[in-house]
């Protein structure tokens, strides 16, 4: 199914929010979009909104596969995700969502043999309505081969250098939101003098489940303060990684950082697995009570 505007689609999205999950995927440049696709159709996604420029190709087999529906959509030409995000939720109320972009890929506990669709079922049944995901930095390591970052084969990961801090809030003297962090780590630890403050945080609420008058703001938080939150108030709950190549194709193309950057590699790089058991081994996410 192909949509001229998103506006279109929500008029008549037909079976693509019928069932949940969803995933929207956003496509800020031609990287890896067939991989985008390909890893969050075989997570369980019951469909996938694909959003690009008519000009970003995909491979023939997902122009034909009736669980992706695309939709023109142009973040270079001011489209703001936020907006897209919220329209999504006024026509999909109580449906699992998520959302990232291309060159971004979802993991999480046990994916390897559990769906998405298990994984929020469970989550669900423990009372939450969203799931806090660490965007985790991939990056190429020669990028003299490999010019702007990204590499599937090759891709490396920080195995350390996370942080947390609280999460002031305004309305209350600045005190610490109760169980709300503020996560960093990676490339924009790493090259924070390239990225703005506001931008050098590495959390997303990425799994959501929609709900009328749901807003997601610019800074990936929600307008439901519960929604920010990385666990219930009688234990740790599940979480999730978007390993991601974004941040580093970013400081490649910006001509501020590209040519201050001659390697992403450090001490503390190691090859990524492109398996769940990983990232747990690092505690970049979380189990929980999921077994």
């Amino acid at each position: 199914m192909t949509a001229p505007t998103l506006w279109a689609f929500l008029a008549k999205p037909g079976k693509a929010l019928a069932r949940g999950p969803v995933a929207m995927i956003f496509a800020e440049d031609e990287t890896e979009i067939d991989s985008t696709l390909r890893h969050h159709l075989d997570l369980g996604f019951k469909s996938v909104l694909f959003l690009a420029p008519d000009a970003f190709g995909v491979a023939d087999e997902l122009a034909a596969d009736t669980r992706i529906t695309r939709i023109r959509h142009d973040l270079a030409a001011g489209a703001r995700v936020s907006e897209t995000v919220n329209a999504v939720i006024d026509k999909a109320p109580g449906l699992w969502l998520f959302y990232c972009y291309n060159a971004e890929y979802l993991f999480y506990p046990f994916c390897e043999a559990r769906s998405v669709g298990e994984l929020l079922a469970f989550h669900a049944e423990e009372r939450r309505d969203a799931m806090l995901t660490y965007v985790i930095d991939l990056y190429a390591p020669d990028l003299e081969r490999h010019p702007n970052a990204v590499c599937l084969k090759e891709a490396h990961i920080d195995r350390s250098g996370y942080y947390a801090l609280g999460r002031p809030d305004p309305d209350n003297h600045n005190h610490p939101r109760e169980r709300q962090l503020d996560f960093f780590g990676g490339l924009r630890w790493r090259f924070e003098e390239h990225i703005p403050a506001n931008r050098r945080k590495i959390d997303r609420i990425s799994l959501f489940r929609a709900a009328p008058g749901l807003r997601l703001r610019d800074d990936d938080t929600f307008s439901d303060e519960e929604y920010n939150t990385y666990a219930c108030p009688w234990h740790n709950n599940l979480t999730a990684a978007l390993v991601s190549f974004r941040t580093a194709k970013a400081l490649k193309r910006n001509p501020g950082s590209t040519f201050g950057i001659h390697s992403f590699k450090w001490r503390n790089s190691v090859p990524f697995e492109w398996h769940s058991r990983q990232l747990l081994d690092l505690g970049l996410m979380e189990p929980g009570q999921w077994f």
